[in-house]
């Protein structure tokens, strides 16, 4: 007979750890019904070097030692540590980092998910909530209608290094070192759209949960995070809605067979047998109109920052025609400059020259019946879309217009704005625009001892 195989203490470590976790993960089953796809998306991966909690999106990683002691000592800090991970994902932390700080960023959306987890009415996620967390959610919930990472990550950038040592320590909860180091890329942006597919079932099981999502306060803070997390995309991605087939003078590479046309050169000298196509067909943007809202609420710079990241990317030859018509339409309660650029090498001039006109309220509608005017006059012959940039709510349309309209909403910390069912719409981070400076934070360790992890 074979003889039996004895675990060795690491095996039989991965083993008791695994079932730790299934009962970690049951426990947050029967707690939150309504996030079980969320809860059972992220596979148990064992990874010896940690001492937390740590994902990238798919897996969730886990010293099984540290499991297990923490188990032993502390076991109700572990259904919470695990559903801090799973919010990060959900609420797509690990892919609308962008160009920001790292580190920064992390502890932005560590107080966004702790917040959330310190609402949830659900016995067995409640801990301590101290002076420092309550001081910290009250400060930012002045500034910050809607706790959400980028709004806030915008007041962290106000304070130093050590106010900014003391929260990383507050809300420290996983590991970092595993998110994206590159969020743009398509492989970290596949994950994410699963996430965001995630984020909806989530939003759509609360709502039809009704009651059961915990109190109605919790319930829509979690709803407003999953909401503000859906649907960021890249803007040059989102321009492309906007294109359309058309041929432009460019040779075809495609069209033609090299190996006929060499023999045409060497038998005849100069006479190819098959010349190339002089256009080819290409998916761009021809005729688009920018509608600035400049009412009393719209920041000047912000405004020209945006213009100019719109230009810089309409410039690049994969974007946009090189002979084109773009309407520039500053509107607050009525329409308070018109212009119209023909062509590409205009845009830096427009920007570089932009005084912003207005103050008045907000009003969508006189920027469309502008519009209107001018199909009509022919000066718009092919237009493809609006996209009107605005930071707040105003008066729509009563009926759809005859072409695409995107509104570009900034990310205030408030909930975004409805918009028409005809209408898209896009969230922008005001980062993306103009960059606040991070400041330098020094390097952070864990705490060695255990027993400073908080008692639940």
């Amino acid at each position: 007979m074979p003889e039996k195989h004895v675990q060795t203490q690491a095996e039989w470590e991965e083993t008791m750890a695994q079932k730790v976790f299934a009962a970690v993960r049951g426990d947050l089953y029967l707690a939150l019904p309504y996030m079980n796809a969320a809860l059972c998306a992220l596979s148990p991966v064992s990874k010896p070097s940690l001492r937390s909690f740590a994902t990238d999106g798919a897996g969730l990683y886990f010293a099984p030692s540290w499991l297990l002691r923490i188990y032993r000592s502390n076991r109700k800090y572990l259904p919470r540590a695990y559903l801090h991970s799973v919010l990060h994902c959900v609420f797509r932390h690990l892919w609308l980092r962008g160009d920001r700080d790292p580190v920064l960023w992390g502890i932005a959306c560590d107080i966004c998910v702790e917040n959330v987890l310190d609402h949830l009415n659900i016995t067995a996620l409640k801990r301590p909530v101290g002076w420092l967390r309550q001081k910290t959610y009250a400060d930012l919930a002045q500034r910050c209608r809607l706790l959400s990472a980028g709004p806030v990550y915008r007041e962290l950038c106000t304070l130093d290094a050590e106010e900014l040592t003391r929260l990383h320590q507050e809300f420290y909860c996983d590991d970092h070192s595993s998110w994206p180091k590159d969020p743009d890329a398509p492989s970290a942006q596949m994950q994410g759209k699963r996430w965001e597919q995630l984020g909806r079932e989530t939003q759509l099981s609360m709502q039809q949960g009704g009651s059961r999502a915990s109190d109605a306060e919790a319930a829509t803070a979690l709803e407003a995070q999953v909401q503000a997390g859906r649907g960021r995309k890249l803007y040059r991605d989102f321009l492309r809605r906007f294109a359309v087939w058309r041929e432009e003078p460019h040779l075809d590479l495609d069209e033609f067979d090299l190996g006929y046309y060499s023999y045409g050169l060497r038998t005849y000298g100069n006479m190819p047998l098959i010349e190339p196509l002089e256009t080819r067909e290409s998916k761009r943007v021809r005729d688009l109109v920018i509608v600035l809202d400049t009412s009393e609420s719209t920041s000047g710079d912000l405004v020209k920052a945006f213009l100019k990241e719109t230009f810089a990317i309409l410039k690049t030859t994969e974007t946009f025609f090189v002979h084109c018509r773009i309407l520039v339409l500053q509107c607050d309660d009525a329409v308070r400059s018109e212009t119209l650029l023909s062509d590409l090498n205009a845009l830096d001039r427009y920007a570089s020259d932009f005084v912003l006109k207005g103050g008045g309220g907000t009003d969508f509608r006189p920027a469309f019946t502008r519009i209107d005017e001018l199909r009509k006059l022919g000066t718009l012959r092919d237009l493809q879309g609006v996209l009107y940039f605005t930071d707040g709510k105003g008066i729509y349309p009563a009926r759809r217009p005859p072409y695409d309209v995107a509104f570009l909403f900034l990310d205030t910390g408030e909930p975004v704005p409805d918009v028409p069912p005809w209408a898209m719409r896009l969230t922008l981070e005001p980062d993306e625009f103009i960059k606040p400076q991070a400041p330098k934070l020094p390097d952070f360790t864990l705490p060695e001892d255990l027993d400073e992890l908080p008692q639940l």
